[in-house]
């Protein structure tokens, strides 16, 4: 029991249904959907598309989706890959012949067409029960008449607003007087509010083979992109078989490559052939954390990428006990070793994730992001569609795993998870941030099941992480300061984050109790909302 004389928040409980997301409004629009009898996967879209408006920053039409969905809490588990591939056109050596040797942030060659909306109509139609509109309709209301702007939506805006004033339609729609807008000021996205309106009566195509997609071509092709019509109409994202790994009894459930879930799982299976022991925030701890994330993470950088183009990373290899042990065997247990080279030095810090159980134990784990806040910063012009940068993951090495190439989807740092034990769910869970995801994912889940830390004490923990491809250690200010320096005497160069290290929500279920459980991160605006 947390100690209610201290700052903090309480775990959330319910019995009919829970949402836990990262802004007020989305967590209040996956409820309404509740009450109103729709399930775990309506609710979650229709929490999506309102932080697509009220978290611009964070996510939007123009990125991407992955999903884990659970029909009646059982572990047989479907997962969804929505995320976008880069043009029929692009390939490193057509960017090279351009002069392009590394793909820039808001370059058009850095937007891949957007999975988002197609992963939206497609879970919605094949596991929802409501009609598409129905959903949008909260997220057009408030991008037509306008939203408060929120605490750390603001900062988030505020921090990008050199990017945002670099694109003409982005400086007009999204700054004010060439700023920012403050906490607590009124923001409209007319635009958006009319291109989300076209998908809910039309269904994707309005996206991929209608208006919409002509004004992201044209906006893209204008700027020396390589985009057709026919790569958006062309699109499609997948149903794929999740993966999972043991940890402590119970099974941690992903999505496979190329998303970096499979690195999460890497993650832990080093970690658990350690004891868990001492404070979970102890030098010893954190070290063993740290050295396990730059062993996974290099791993990560050289072999993750799109399995369809051929040499699909061996999961089963990757993840077996010989190949935990052998890394775990590189581990010194007093002194930092493992900078570990990368190719992989773009950073991202901003992602909605957000997670609903309804009435009938169906369980949707679901995120969607811009990768970089506010993605590439290129707005197309007539439907306000904020394009992300995904594209900046691509390698531009000729036979790398990750390189880009026609229709090819580029390693993706956004993972939703699934603990289960039993046959059944117990933990719907995600974590933001990036890059920091798939260690995210290991630190959450090893506090809950080793430490036996309630879920939200394990997300209000302080955080760090080992920036790949340098020998820095992001520490957050929170980090004790006995640990700070047992940390720095090992070797272990730490710094400040840029801002506090990503977020995260989950909600565990209780079998025999009937009773539902929510936590939601104080790094983000958002909260769990139970019925």
């Amino acid at each position: 029991m947390r100690n209610f004389e201290a700052p903090g928040r309480s775990l959330v409980m319910a019995k009919d249904g829970m949402a836990a997301t990262s802004h007020p409004a989305s967590s209040y629009a996956a409820i309404r959907i509740l009450e109103a009898g729709g399930n775990a996967m309506d609710a979650a879209v229709a929490a999506c598309a309102v932080q697509c408006v009220v978290e611009p920053g964070s996510t939007g039409i123009g990125g991407d989706c992955f999903a884990l969905y659970s029909k009646r809490g059982t572990d047989d588990i479907v997962a969804f890959n929505g995320s976008g591939w880069a043009p029929r056109a692009a390939s490193v050596e057509a960017l090279r012949a351009l002069g392009v040797e590394a793909i820039a942030r808001q370059s058009p060659h850095a937007v891949t067409v957007p999975g988002a909306v197609d992963a939206w109509a497609t879970l919605v139609a094949d596991h929802g029960s409501m009609p598409l509109g129905r959903l949008l309709a909260a997220a057009v209301a408030l991008a037509r008449d306008g939203y408060a702007v929120a605490p750390r939506a603001a900062s988030d805006w505020a921090n990008q607003r050199d990017v945002l004033a670099a694109d003409a339609v982005s400086r007009a729609r999204m700054l004010t007087d060439g700023h920012a807008p403050k906490a607590g000021a009124l923001h409209r996205q007319p635009e958006l509010a009319r291109a989300l309106e076209i998908i809910g009566e039309r269904g994707r195509d309005a996206f991929y083979r209608g208006p919409v997609a002509r004004d992201i071509v044209e906006c893209l092709r204008s700027l020396g992109g390589l985009h057709t019509l026919d790569d958006f109409a062309r699109y499609r994202g997948e149903y794929v078989q999740p993966i999972k790994a043991s940890f402590r009894g119970h099974e941690i459930h992903e999505c496979p490559p190329n998303g970096q879930g499979v690195i999460a799982l890497l993650i832990l299976k080093i970690l658990e052939g350690f004891a868990a022991e001492g404070d979970p925030l102890s030098a010893e701890r954190l070290h063993r954390e740290i050295e396990a994330t730059r062993l996974a993470y290099a791993v990560r950088d050289a072999s993750l990428g799109d399995p369809r183009a051929g040499g699909a990373l061996n999961v089963g290899e990757l993840l077996s006990d010989a190949h935990a042990a052998a890394l775990r065997e590189k581990i010194d247990a007093n002194e930092a070793r493992h900078a570990m080279p990368s190719s992989s030095t773009t950073e991202h810090k901003d992602t909605v994730y957000i997670c609903v159980v309804d009435k009938d134990r169906n369980c949707a784990s679901f995120i969607n992001s811009l990768f970089h806040p506010f993605g590439s910063g290129i707005m197309s012009p007539e439907f306000g569609v904020m394009l992300h940068n995904r594209g900046q993951s691509f390698s531009m090495q000729p036979g790398h795993a990750n390189a880009i190439a026609p229709h090819m989807r580029p390693m993706h740092t956004i993972i939703p998870g699934m603990i289960t034990r039993g046959g059944k769910v117990q933990t719907v869970f995600g974590v933001m941030g990036g890059q920091y995801q798939a260690m995210g994912h290991a630190h959450f889940v090893s506090k809950v099941l080793d430490y036996g830390l309630d879920m939200q004490t394990a997300l209000d923990l302080p955080r760090v992480f080992p920036v790949p491809g340098t020998t820095r250690v992001e520490a957050e200010g929170t980090l004790p300061e006995e640990t700070r320096r047992a940390l720095t005497e090992r070797g272990f160069e730490l710094v400040p984050p840029s801002w506090a290290i990503g977020g995260g929500q989950a909600i565990s279920i209780d079998w025999e109790t009937g009773t539902l459980t929510g936590a939601s991160d104080h790094r983000k605006d958002g909260c769990a909302l139970g019925l």
